[in-house]
């Protein structure tokens, strides 16, 4: 059978889209918490929950936490030495890669791994299957 001319579809969204006025904002973010901030911690997430992530949000309110997109987040830090923002930075680039997000502390190493990196926390057990503790996450540390 031929299709109808008036069966077409339509969509009812008035969504707009996020543009560059919203990329730009993350930039400044990230370079404003560069300067702000003494570390910077790269921690990749598997399994990812939003109530888990809002608990380690209000956990670590002292600290902040992006998830952009990671091409947007090179851009802010610098993917070459010759664009960086600061020295050292386009290393940082180079290992966003998958789902990973941006973890800007005063705390060092040794007190966020104390805490719990926030990064393991967000590890959950599904109905039915076992929790391992080596699945799920890893943080890196960087000096700013």
């Amino acid at each position: 059978m031929p299709k109808s001319k008036r069966d077409k579809k339509v969509s009812l969204t008035k969504t707009a889209k996020k543009g560059l006025e919203l990329k730009q904002n993350l930039i400044e973010e990230l370079r404003k918490c560069v300067d702000t901030y003494k570390y910077l911690f790269i921690f990749s997430v598997a399994n990812m929950r939003n109530s888990k992530l809002k608990d380690i949000r209000n956990a670590w309110k002292h600290s902040r936490m992006f998830f952009g997109k990671n091409k947007v987040m090179m851009v802010a830090l610098g993917r070459s030495p010759a664009d960086e923002y600061k020295d050292n930075l386009h290393q940082v680039s180079k290992k966003l890669r998958g789902e990973v997000g941006l973890l800007f502390t005063n705390r060092t190493k040794e007190e966020v791994n104390e805490c719990g990196d926030p990064a393991v926390r967000l590890r959950g057990v599904q109905g039915g299957r076992r929790a391992d503790p080596r699945a799920g996450a890893c943080a890196e540390a960087f000096r700013l």
